[in-house]
């Protein structure tokens, strides 16, 4: 249908055929050149329904990308809508999934939206690829950014970090020193030795490169850590 405001026109799409997002996500991560990694199947942790994607040098030939992916968190695994599975959500997070539900709007919308009532190990997975080598292509570099990538963006408040816009400084005492090995990760069943980071007090850090190409690195909260198997599969898109 066609609808003119006296100022301009535009296309109402009925909701139901309004194109998943999810789709065309799904499609671009077929691009990812390597297999990407995930967390082995484990009763706390669901995938969320969307990857993040990166990618970089896109017009002139791929030079770089990166997948992560975010999980919901269940303390209680028997019984997904007990209390204590249920994220904190402020009034106008509560409003908005109200809403969602009682509209008449597209599923795909509903479902994404339902994931924000558990609390999320946002980013938690990330497997990055590089076309050539250099040193912010290399584990060390991947995994710091990651880990303050993680606590820039979920751990503002206790980072310091509040009232910062634009550009954000990188996370307060996380540097290359914060670094640790030995350390190793298993992937696809296979022990392998990379690096962690296990002295901060907000999130546990560990990766490693990947036989099959690129690096894998995860960033846990610390606080779910106990709940949480460390081990990694991978797949191609």
């Amino acid at each position: 249908m066609i609808v003119d405001t006296g100022e301009m026109s535009y296309v109402e799409v009925p909701a139901d055929e309004v194109p998943d997002p999810r789709i065309e996500a799904l499609e671009q991560l077929r691009e990812m050149p390597v297999p990407t990694a995930v967390f082995v199947p484990q009763p706390h942790l669901e995938k969320a329904s969307t990857p993040s994607l990166q990618r970089r040098g896109v017009s002139e030939g791929m030079r770089g990308m990166n997948v992560s992916f975010t999980y919901m968190f269940f303390l209680d695994p028997d019984d997904r809508m007990a209390p204590e599975n249920l994220a904190e959500l402020d009034p106008d997070t509560e409003r908005a999934l109200e809403e969602a539900a009682d509209s008449a709007g597209p599923s795909w919308l509903v479902e994404m939206m339902e994931e924000m009532r558990f609390p999320q190990l946002w980013e938690a997975v990330r497997t990055s690829w590089h076309r050539d080598e250099d040193e912010s292509s290399s584990l060390d570099a991947l995994l710091l950014e990651h880990a303050e990538h993680v606590l820039r963006n979920c751990f503002r408040t206790q980072r310091g970090l509040e009232g910062f816009a634009g550009g954000l400084p990188p996370a307060p005492d996380l540097s290359e020193s914060a670094l640790q090995r030995p350390a190793f990760l298993v992937v696809d069943g296979v022990e392998l030795e990379g690096a962690r980071i296990d002295t901060d007090p907000h999130v546990y850090a560990i990766g490693a490169e990947l036989p099959s190409g690129g690096t894998a690195t995860g960033v846990v909260p610390r606080d779910k850590l106990d709940h949480i198997r460390l081990e990694l599969k991978t797949h191609q898109p």
